[in-house]
């Protein structure tokens, strides 16, 4: 009985060993790449959303983050992170790589390209506008891209393109750079369908590609969502704001722009009180924080005082923060893709003061678009006119963007399960 017993023991202990060797065979090593860390809610929520699924179904992975900021990202989603590009760290060597033209950085950059890449199964894009070059030249963020993604190639890591966002790139070096990088994908779908058109009119063939809804979509409800409004009662309109500075953020050169735009802002808003609307101001990335300081003293000025508690502005450090403060409100204006994300995804009408096209394509599929101007040109008596339009039929659309909404979760759930199928 007892040899048998210990017998029995032996073996199981045996199975068990062989099944975690098996376990630690089909490990997966998973990375994540793109421009986390450095303030962007949206970009952010997008790495979060994919974290999220990964964590659940294949909980055995090993994670690495590929970002710009791995100090801020490692601590806020507890993910082991690496920086895209080597930096030298003393002023010295800084000075040094200057006066040798960079060379000692490229180099180290790529070693520590092939020492990240050669680990990992697979590399992931989750969401973001990742291929255009708003705010970068070909030496930034396309140059990066091409490297990590032809190394990855070469060493046979997968490179997976997640409900991305693509175009405009007007530069033709960077146009070159990122559609050749997107050339090494294993697999890509993009956010809406002008970001597949775009990268079909420069040359990447997508035939085998398609269209999903942005990975933020996925993303949890926050617990404490309120009904909008009823009939006859008070009205808040969400104000999402940004610092915009042109396509390619020279704040020296477009200021005028940031200025007017801030203008107009505050007569829309100004004519919101008036009306007797309340008015939450809206943060979508850590550097919209002067705007919406700004922006709140243009109001008091404006009106001669204090203009709390009709006017509230709150900080915000996440996309989390902003639904909910998103869910504080029952329309909402704003210019952040991200916020129009977020309010839509909260069933929010809403209407865009955006910089590219991507806001007027979600809106449309929402069935709104009807309510999309561009910021460079906004007409603030169209924008009342558009307001009040939306404002009278909210509750039709209401039921529009509830309606997609599910049509969005369903379309997520399916690239989810292909993902994991194929490449996870």
């Amino acid at each position: 009985m007892s040899s048998s017993y210990s017998l029995a023991r032996i073996l199981s202990r045996e199975a068990s060993t062989a099944t975690s060797a098996k376990e630690r065979a089909n490990v997966k090593y998973i990375g994540f790449f793109g421009l986390f860390g450095v303030g962007n809610f949206g970009n952010d929520g997008s790495l979060e959303a994919m974290l999220e699924l990964v964590r659940k179904e294949r909980p055995l992975a090993k994670l690495l983050c590929i970002c710009r900021m791995p100090t801020e990202v490692g601590p806020k989603f507890g993910v082991r992170s690496a920086q895209i590009n080597s930096r030298p760290k003393s002023q010295l060597l800084q000075r040094l790589d200057r006066l040798l033209m960079y060379i000692p950085r490229e180099i180290a950059s790529f070693i520590q390209t092939v020492r990240h890449i050669r680990r990992l199964d697979i590399l992931i894009v989750p969401g973001t506008g990742i291929l255009d070059d708003f705010s970068t030249g070909p030496q930034g963020m396309p140059y990066s891209m091409f490297r990590w993604w032809l190394l990855a190639r070469i060493m046979g890591t997968k490179v997976v393109l997640v409900s991305i966002g693509a175009g405009p790139i007007y530069h033709p070096l960077s146009r070159w750079l990122m559609k050749t990088a997107a050339q090494m994908a294993t697999y890509r779908s993009y956010r809406d369908r002008i970001s597949k058109d775009f990268m079909s009119s420069i040359g990447l063939d997508v035939r085998n590609d398609c269209v999903r809804p942005d990975v933020a979509f996925a993303l949890p409800e926050p617990a404490s969502l309120r009904e909008p409004s009823a009939e006859g009662e008070k009205i808040t309109v969400g104000i999402g704001v940004m610092s915009y500075n042109g396509w390619r953020g020279d704040k020296a050169h477009n200021e005028a722009v940031y200025d007017a735009y801030l203008r107009k802002l505050q007569r829309f808003v100004c004519w919101l009180l008036t009306e007797g609307y309340g008015v939450r101001i809206l943060m979508g990335d850590e550097v919209d924080r002067r705007t919406v300081e700004r922006l709140y003293r243009m109001i008091e000025t404006a009106h001669n005082g204090p203009v709390s508690p009709a006017v509230v502005a709150e900080p915000a450090h996440s996309l989390h923060d902003v639904m909910a403060q998103i869910a504080e409100t029952d329309l909402v204006v704003a210019t952040r893709y991200h916020n129009v994300v977020c309010a839509l995804k909260l069933g929010r009408p809403t209407l865009s003061i955006g910089y590219a096209d991507k806001n007027d394509v979600l809106l449309d599929e929402m069935g709104l678009g009807d309510f999309c101007q561009h910021i460079e040109h906004l007409d603030v008596d169209l924008l009342i006119q558009q307001f009040r339009r939306l404002a009278a039929g909210r509750k039709i659309y209401e039921d529009r963007i509830r309606k997609t909404n599910s049509v969005f979760a369903e379309s997520l759930r399916n690239q989810n399960a292909l993902l994991l199928s194929r490449y996870l």
